[in-house]
């Protein structure tokens, strides 16, 4: 404390005064909503001004300040730096500099935002039996493969390598991801999500694991499409191994063409927001926030389909090849046989 006082001391006082107190520094914050035009919005965002109005209408209760003072952070200027950070995969910095806020207030307004979604956006839901129908009818049309309830699949999403259990995020293709099991309706919008398992979990353990087996189980009136990856079930058809005939040729057939839905849904949900997809980098978060944004970008996903936004044309949606396995004996399923064998019946034209 002397030395301190004795070198401000050897100082003019202008000099002491801005050393002791740095004057505070506030950027502009204008909202650029009010003079961006429409074609500006959807270039700075990816998303309609209409959008992002509901969007700041259904989180503002959680997110608004308070108070005002020290230039709190409004509920608009939250959601803009969130869905530029989604739709874009900016870096924090960049965000910040175009809201006029530091990269931690942007790390901040991600947080509350993305949770506020979570807990506000109830939109993803397993079609019940009332619905089945509709849901049925929207499948048949599209290759003629009956009673489909969903498509489902696992995608990969690129994250940090974590600081606590390390190697079980390294997925099968070398870098550290988590896996989300994803399950999409005709109409590409998203029935089931299952975001919780570190990358090098396979998908049939996510789903021998998860609660919609148990739902699916315990109904009769319909399947889920999955790839070979999957065992057969009476619940989850699956591609046959070696097709031999015509029929099991127009089955599989059938069968891509209507599961190919999931991977669909899931390109167009990478294109939008930018933050999942692989030419975005990776998710710079721990896992638990890694799940939040994830779940986070497939309701909003569902939102941009209910409200009728349209697609990117030029989506570039990987389409694996198929990859039969052969059969697994702990997986082989009677019931599930038989059930595929009156499928391939059917297409024996």
């Amino acid at each position: 404390m002397k030395m301190a006082a004795v070198f401000l001391l050897g100082l003019a006082d202008d000099e002491q005064r801005q050393l002791i107190r740095r004057e505070r520094v506030f950027r502009d914050r204008t909202n650029p909503l009010d003079f961006l035009n429409d074609t500006e919005v959807i270039e700075r965002y990816r998303l309609p001004r209409e959008f992002l109005f509901r969007l700041i209408d259904i989180v503002r209760e959680d997110i608004e300040p308070d108070t005002h003072r020290s230039h709190a952070l409004s509920a608009c200027t939250q959601v803009l730096v969130t869905v530029r950070y989604l739709a874009k995969a900016s870096f924090f910095s960049e965000c910040g500099d175009l809201h006029g806020i530091s990269r931690a207030s942007v790390s901040r307004a991600v947080d509350a935002v993305t949770k506020s979604i979570c807990h506000r956006l109830d939109n993803i839901h397993f079609p019940t039996e009332e619905e089945a129908n509709r849901v049925k009818h929207d499948f048949y049309q599209i290759a003629g493969f009956p009673n489909v309830l969903g498509a489902i699949d696992g995608t990969l999403i690129p994250i940090m390598a974590p600081k606590v259990n390390e190697p079980e995020y390294v997925c099968r293709k070398g870098y550290h991801a988590m896996n989300i099991q994803v399950v999409a309706d005709a109409w590409l919008r998203f029935t089931n999500v299952v975001a919780k398992w570190p990358g090098s979990v396979h998908d049939a353990f996510m789903f021998e694991n998860s609660s919609l087996k148990a739902k699916i189980e315990a109904r009769t009136d319909g399947w889920l499409l999955g790839d070979s990856a999957y065992g057969l079930k009476k619940y989850m058809m699956t591609p046959k191994l070696n097709p031999s005939t015509p029929a099991e040729e127009n089955y599989n057939e059938a069968h891509s063409k209507t599961r190919v839905v999931v991977e669909r849904a899931l390109g167009v949900c990478k294109s939008r927001f930018r933050c999942l997809h692989k030419s975005g980098g990776m998710l710079l978060f721990s896992p638990g926030k890694c799940v939040q944004i994830i779940t986070a970008v497939m309701k909003l996903h569902n939102m941009c389909l209910e409200m009728r936004l349209p697609q990117d044309p030029d989506v570039d949606v990987q389409i694996p090849d198929q990859v039969l396995l052969p059969p697994n004996p702990a997986r082989v399923d009677q019931t599930g046989q038989a059930v595929r064998l009156r499928l391939i019946q059917r297409f024996d034209n």
